[in-house]
């Protein structure tokens, strides 16, 4: 079965992670703007999801975990969570 690793970030308007994803292009850190912006869980390690497998995340998620390039700055992605922006490190 596939593995992947990766982090996002998790806020509730596409205006708020459209305003991150310019910040992450001018070279703000990933983690930093994780632990003060994201509303999941994973914001305390910066937005680290971890070792992720196939149909663990949201369908909209996991998309972009298997199949987008590596990385990227992803989003903003709709869910019922809210607008993500996702980075993927690498899948196996």
């Amino acid at each position: 079965m596939p593995i992947a690793m990766a982090r996002h970030i998790l806020v509730k308007t596409e205006a708020e992670a459209a305003q991150l994803k310019k910040r992450l292009a001018a070279g703000e850190a990933f983690d930093v703007l994780a632990k003060k912006h994201s509303t999941c869980p994973s914001k305390k390690r910066g937005g680290d999801l971890g070792e992720v497998k196939p149909g663990q995340m949201v369908r909209a998620i996991d998309q972009i975990i298997f199949k987008k390039p590596l990385k990227q700055i992803h989003g903003p992605v709709k869910t019922q969570f809210g607008y993500h922006l996702v980075q993927v490190f690498f899948r196996d």
